[in-house]
């Protein structure tokens, strides 16, 4: 099958925030040495569960990726997504001053949305009250919210659009691109 221009994908830049290092040199650097992302937990108290080992993301800041206010508002999931985002933009030299950003979409996988801001809404709600629900909880959950926020940080208007799945295989998104998926034509 040969695809239109129109129809092409392009892979502009890599980002990562893994359980393996916060970025992809690091990432990759532990993965070539066989190193384990695998340690106790250390996001929630485990002490009453029978399995207290996870794959978290370790030493992560989102404060170098924001700042600390809109950290405060957003969940964890937006935070790493924002980080890889951005890291993926400065490794492709994407410049979106020299782009029309009507042609520059963002895709995003994802299996969850914001479930830190979810269960802390839900304590907020049992605790006290309606009245004391963030009204940025809805935004902080959605699972779409990570490609709708790094949409605003380049300043493009092209579609964006969720993956709602770990990630879309590569394979699938070369032959079937998703519907109106604006991604950055390649530059020469």
């Amino acid at each position: 099958m040969t695809l239109s221009d129109s129809q092409r994908v392009a892979i502009v830049g890599l980002g990562a925030v893994t359980p393996l290092g916060n970025d992809v040199p690091s990432s990759w650097e532990t993965a070539l040495a066989g190193r384990s992302g695998v340690a106790l937990v250390t996001q929630f108290d485990t002490a009453e569960m029978k399995t207290q080992i996870a794959a978290e993301v370790k030493e992560f800041d989102p404060t170098q990726y924001m700042d600390r206010r809109e950290a405060r508002r957003t969940d964890r999931f937006l935070h790493l997504a924002l980080a890889a985002a951005k890291e993926a933009v400065a490794d492709s030299g994407l410049d979106m001053a020299s782009q029309d950003p009507r042609r520059v979409g963002v895709l995003v996988g994802s299996a969850v949305g914001g479930i830190h801001v979810l269960i802390e809404q839900i304590d907020v709600l049992r605790t006290r009250g309606p009245r004391r629900v963030s009204p940025f909880a809805i935004t902080g959950l959605m699972v779409n919210g990570a490609a709708g926020q790094i949409a605003i940080m380049l300043a493009c208007v092209a579609p964006t659009w969720h993956w709602p799945r770990p990630a879309p295989p590569a394979a699938m998104l070369l032959a079937r691109p998703p519907p109106l998926s604006a991604v950055v034509p390649p530059t020469s």
